[in-house]
Parts: structure tokens; C-alpha cells; sequence
């Protein structure tokens, strides 16, 4: 085995037959397969009739399994089935590290034999690939939408020419199916469903069934379905620059602006069409043959986004997002009198709220309803009978839903009392009522616990304010009187919250000088968890980094899973160069608190902010600077002629000209959006 080649005494020549008789066999599909085992690939992929196979690509291996079924009926030769773990990578902002681990994307290239850069305008270079058609195969809800728009990005922005060959497609499927007697009807979007239903006098005679994904429908509907291949199979079509246009608005960041533009126009044409009871607009029907990416980004992948919206940002009105509504109607529902297992609440929120997505979130919305410690709830709604989390790992170290209690705060029905319950107008789901569209509190939750999501295009975060100082201002309000202004706050923080300016405070935890060569934190700052700063802040000061050198000889934890106590020794000197430098700066006791993104929907599911707000009020104070500018230099107050830029740009910013107030509020915009993801 050490023996170098130049010393083996002969060689090994491979003529060109025997090459192409390697290549042809087999063996190199073999081996691709090592790399994504979970896969079924077509018999004739790869080889002569290549163009004419399609790769499935399904949501999950249910999803996959359902599509096996029905390849019963259609055959192996043309058809490989490939399952995506989970929503693929928006690749059009992504690094190139990120594209090239990412498993998934690896996988379907290899499958597809697709190479980077390559340009498939030519219809012959379509030869070369091992497929002739990418298929998509989703669940017929928002989800699967967003999958079908996240594989239509990660191709148009790699291989837009493939686009103009019709190359993609999609299997669509029944979301819902009612039958009455022997008939049976299949519905693919909510909105048909609706239509039908309303003008359905007897609708309530028929048996609904809701097809939550492709795992609901059984190989022998499989099978149905892929008999009747014209029907389920749906071709889009490039239409344009539009399609080009509209699949850049949906998923570049560089569009946020537009993209909110393009939400609020749909959320206005819905709101218009319900005050006019018009039918919804919706994009799957039984006449529907083909798509234009254009209509799939406008009609399908929109629903998708203010969907989102609707499940990030809570309303208004009640401070709640769907899941925890839901929650708080099945309680309101149950009145239980006596503590019931969190697992098991969840299983009945689901059953009688009709909620569709999965029962693990749905558990992690109760325990956060009854969390209470510090930088949670001011107002907990439900009780924490058990371990709910701390203040330690900032609620992460709850126990298993499976283990813990709960049952309504005597509260929530003095906030929420039982006598509106009757004036509130409630949802139906499958002709079954189920939570209002909003609760109606006496006083308003959503500043009391505040709320924090990220949408599509918005991001809303409202920090919690003092229960006694809204109920006051309240009271003054009802007397005629102006509400005196109010710091956020939050129940149990030891720190200060003070203005710093205009929507932005100054969160501040506690540090106190013990001894010459001592501190004591005895206060984090909200929202800053104790385990979090020990490993982030504390720990690279005690060792050290390779830029910056150890500052702390040693601390030591005293805290409780309600309150913070780190004992930091350092040497006098080193104490003397902190406090000189600010110790709350140093040991990073300080964070920002911002109001510039109380976004929230309002009464008629229209989203509220004071983004817009903000937008015009920049674009206003530009106009007042460009007609100020205007009107100096005709009464001649303003001298620009014969001056250089920079003594121009001085002179304006003296006499109190804005720069930008447009580009600035921007930046300020992108600022708080980056604070928030982080």
C-alpha cells in the first residue's frame, strides 16, 4: 500500500466503450443515491427519455407515501418522488455558505442534474438534465403555498430561462371535501368552499371533511387523484416581465416597502369586498388548467403572507394573537374549577377551536399565557401550576407540557367578562363555531403584556406598561381629561426605565460598588436573561478573548430563579478603569426599549401602525425643506452660487435644514428591524 504508481511495473488503461458502458449501467445513479437515500428516482431519469420524466417534490414523507400510491396508477418509468424536510432556504438573499450547506438544495440540484450558471434557453440543453419537469406537491393550505413560492424563487433566481419552458408544475389537491348521500364534491381553495356554501341554503345537511395535509387523504384518494391526471396537474406558465416581477416582490429583502404596499392594497380589497358581501378572490377553481406566476403571487402566496401577519401580530382590540384566543375560548368554554394537565387543554383547544396546525405550539401558547416572572406578564391569564420557567433561561427551561398544570387566573374573567361573550361575533370552521374575532377586555391587555412578532413585511413590538397607570389614565379619560404620559414597565423589575427621547427608553439593570475590588449586579436589564449574560457577558471577562484580555478575576452566583445576584472581583485598578468608563456601558447593563413598531390589527383586520404614520411624516418634513428651500432662494436669503458641495451642505445644516428626513427615518426603520431579529 506505500508503493508509489511509478513503481508499480504496469498501468491500468480503460477504453472509451468500456467508460459509457460504466456510465450507462447504473452505478453513477447509485451512487448519487448515497447522498439522499429517502428517495425514489424515475426508471427512465438520466437515460433517453429523460425529458419526458417529472420529479414530485413532496411536503414530508406522508406526503411522499400518498404520491408512491398513486404512481400505482401512472407508472415508475416517468415518475421519481424526492420528500423536502420542512420550507426550503429563500436562496435569492442567502451567502453562498449558507446555499452550500444546505442539504435540501444540494439534494434536488443532484437529482434534477441541474449546474450553476448554466443557461437552458436553448429547448436542447433541457437534454442534459435527468428530468424534464419539477413538480410540487404541498399541502392545499397557506403552508403549502409558501413552499410552492419558495421553490419557485430558489429556480428563478438560479435558472430563470427554465421558467420560460414551463418546467415547473403543481399537484393540487381537495382542502375540502362535502358529501351529502352519494355526492360528493371536492373543493381546492377556502374561498370556492365559502362561495359554494353560501349559496348553499342546505349546506348544514352536508358532511364536511377539512383536509388538513396530504396525509389526510388515503391511498385509494391517491389513487383517484393521479387518475385523473388533467385535473390535479398544474402547469404555470411564464407570462412576462410580470411573473419576473412579482416573484422578486415576494421574496426580495430589498422590497419591504413594496411588499407592505402590495399587503395593504390586498387587505383593503378584502375589507371592501366583505362590507359588500362580494365573494372572495381566490386562484383554484374547478376551471383552472394553468397559472401564470404573476396570479400565483397575487391571488395564492399573498394569502400566505397575511396569514403570517395574522398569526405574528396581535389585534388591537383584545392584545391577542388566534392561537392564544383560541385558548382562552376553549378555557372560557371548559370553566374548568380544577387544575387540568397543559397536554391535555391542548388537545381540547384543538378539538373545539378547530385548530389546524400542530398541538406543540399550541402547548408552548399556554405556558406563555401563564408565565409570570420578570419580563413576561404583567398580567398572567392563566395560572402556572407547575414549572412555567424562569427568569434563568427566560421561560426556555419549562417542563414537558406533560407534567405541568393549569387553570384560568381568577382574573381573566374580570378583564374579560362573561357578559360580553354574547355580543361578540364568532368564526365558523367546518359548521362549527368556534373563537370570536376578538374578545373585547375592559381594559386594554395588549399594553399591559405587550406583544412582540415578525410578520411578513411588518414586525410589531410593544414593551408591557403598569396595570394601576393605564386604569388611571383610563379614569381621566372618561372624565374629559388628557392621559398623562406613561414609561413601559414590567412587574417585579428592579432596574429603571427612563426617556431618552421621542418612542425610545433606556432599560437599566442594577450594579452597586461593594468594596474596592467588588461589585454586585443585582438586576439585569428586561428581557436579558441570568444563564444568557452569565455565558455571554461574565465568562468571556473572566477568561479572556484573543482580542480583548480577561477584566474579572472571579464571581460568583447567589440569585434565585426570581431574582439576580452576581459578587464580581477585579482588581482596584481594573474597577477604577470601569467605573470611570460607566459600569452599567462596560458590564452591559443597559439596553435600548423602542416604540417605532407598534403594529397591530385593528377591528376589521386591517393592520394599524404608526409605520405610515412615520413614512409621511419623513416624506412631509423632505417637502417643507425642498419649499423652504424654494422660497429663501427666490426672496434671496439663500446664496448657493459659486460654492463649493461642502460649504453648501454646512451652511444648510446651519440654518437648519434636514438632510434626509426620508433616508434617515428609513435607517432608523432597518435599525429596529435588525434589533428585533437579533
Amino acid at each position: 500500500m506505500t508503493l508509489q504508481q511509478k513503481n508499480f511495473g504496469s498501468t491500468c488503461s480503460l477504453s472509451d466503450k468500456f467508460i459509457k458502458q460504466a456510465t450507462s449501467c447504473g452505478i453513477v445513479e447509485s451512487i448519487m443515491n448515497w447522498g439522499c437515500l429517502n428517495w425514489t428516482d424515475a426508471n427512465d431519469a438520466g437515460g433517453k427519455n429523460s425529458i419526458g420524466c417529472t420529479l414530485i417534490l413532496t411536503e414530508g414523507d406522508s406526503a411522499k407515501t400518498l404520491a408512491v400510491s398513486g404512481l400505482g396508477v401512472v407508472g415508475r418509468d416517468r415518475y421519481g418522488v424526492f420528500p423536502l424536510r420542512g420550507k426550503m432556504l429563500n436562496v435569492r438573499e442567502a451567502s453562498l455558505k449558507q446555499i452550500m450547506e444546505n442539504a435540501e438544495i444540494n439534494n434536488i440540484i443532484k437529482i434534477l442534474g441541474l449546474q450553476y450558471k448554466k443557461n437552458y434557453s436553448d429547448p436542447e440543453s433541457l437534454k442534459s438534465l435527468r428530468y424534464g419537469k419539477l413538480m410540487i406537491m404541498t399541502d392545499q393550505d397557506q403552508d403549502g403555498s409558501h413552499i410552492k413560492g419558495l421553490l419557485i424563487n430558489f429556480i428563478h433566481h438560479n435558472w430563470p430561462s427554465l421558467l420560460r419552458h414551463n418546467f415547473l408544475e403543481e399537484f393540487i389537491t381537495p382542502i375540502i371535501k362535502v358529501s351529502h348521500k352519494k355526492t360528493q364534491l371536492s373543493f381546492y381553495s377556502i374561498p370556492e368552499y365559502n362561495t359554494w356554501r353560501d349559496s348553499q341554503p342546505n349546506h348544514k345537511s352536508w358532511k364536511t371533511k377539512y383536509y388538513k395535509g396530504l396525509g389526510t387523504s388515503t391511498s385509494q384518494e391517491a389513487k383517484e387523484y393521479f387518475s385523473d391526471m388533467q385535473r390535479h396537474r398544474i402547469p404555470f406558465k411564464y407570462s412576462g416581465p410580470e411573473d419576473d416581477e412579482a416573484i422578486t416582490l415576494a421574496f426580495s429583502k430589498k422590497k419591504v416597502d413594496e411588499r407592505k404596499e402590495w399587503l395593504t392594497k390586498f387587505m383593503l380589497n378584502r375589507r371592501q369586498r366583505r362590507e359588500h358581501n362580494l365573494p372572495e378572490d381566490y386562484l383554484y377553481s374547478q376551471s383552472t388548467k394553468s397559472l401564470s406566476y404573476n396570479d400565483f403571487v397575487n391571488k395564492e402566496l399573498v394569502l400566505f403572507s397575511n396569514s403570517d401577519n395574522e398569526r405574528s401580530i396581535p389585534c388591537l382590540v383584545d392584545g391577542l394573537k388566534p392561537g392564544q384566543r383560541k385558548v382562552l375560548f376553549c378555557c372560557f368554554k371548559r370553566n374548568d374549577k380544577r387544575e387540568v394537565k397543559v397536554a391535555q387543554l391542548a388537545g381540547s383547544v384543538a378539538e373545539m377551536s378547530a385548530y389546524h396546525h400542530g398541538e406543540v405550539s399550541l402547548m408552548m401558547t399556554i405556558v406563555g399565557l401563564a408565565q409570570n416572572f420578570v419580563g413576561s406578564n404583567n398580567l398572567n391569564l392563566l395560572q402556572p401550576l407547575g414549572q412555567f420557567g424562569t427568569r434563568l433561561h427566560g421561560g426556555k427551561d419549562s417542563a414537558s407540557p406533560r407534567y405541568i398544570f393549569t387553570m384560568l387566573s381568577p382574573l381573566a374573567r374580570l378583564v374579560f367578562p362573561a357578559v360580553d361573550d354574547n355580543l361578540l361575533k364568532y368564526n365558523y370552521d367546518d359548521n362549527q363555531r368556534v373563537e370570536p374575532e376578538w374578545y373585547m377586555p375592559i381594559i386594554p391587555t395588549v399594553l399591559i403584556n405587550g406583544a412582540e412578532g415578525i410578520g411578513t413585511g411588518w414586525a410589531s413590538k410593544i414593551p408591557n406598561y403598569d396595570i394601576r397607570e393605564i386604569i388611571s389614565n383610563i379614569h381621566r379619560m372618561l372624565n374629559g381629561d388628557e392621559p398623562l404620559p406613561m414609561l413601559p414597565n414590567y412587574k417585579g423589575f428592579k432596574g429603571t426605565i427612563e426617556q431618552v427621547m421621542d418612542n425610545q427608553f433606556m432599560n437599566s439593570g442594577e450594579v452597586a460598588i461593594i468594596d474596592s475590588t467588588t461589585i454586585e449586579i443585582s438586576e439585569l436589564p428586561v428581557k436579558s436573561w441570568t444563564q444568557t449574560y452569565k455565558e455571554n457577558v461574565l465568562e468571556p471577562m473572566l477568561n479572556g478573548t484573543e482580542k480583548v484580555p480577561a477584566l474579572i478575576t472571579d464571581f460568583k452566583e447567589y440569585h434565585t430563579d426570581t431574582t439576580v445576584r452576581f459578587v464580581v472581583k477585579m482588581t482596584a485598578e481594573k474597577l477604577q478603569e470601569v467605573e470611570a468608563a460607566g459600569l452599567h456601558k462596560v458590564f452591559k447593563l443597559q439596553s435600548p426599549l423602542t416604540c417605532n413598531s407598534m403594529v397591530l390589527f385593528d377591528h376589521c383586520g386591517q393592520l394599524e401602525e404608526d409605520w405610515l404614520a412615520g413614512m409621511l411624516g419623513a416624506e412631509c418634513a423632505k417637502l417643507t425643506n425642498q419649499a423652504r428651500f424654494i422660497l429663501e432662494k427666490i426672496q434671496g436669503t439663500l446664496v448657493i452660487e459659486n460654492k463649493p458641495k461642502k460649504e453648501l451642505i454646512r451652511m444648510l445644516q446651519e440654518m437648519g435644514y434636514d438632510s434626509d428626513p426620508v433616508k434617515a427615518w428609513k435607517l432608523a426603520q432597518e435599525k429596529n428591524e435588525e434589533e428585533m431579529e437579533e
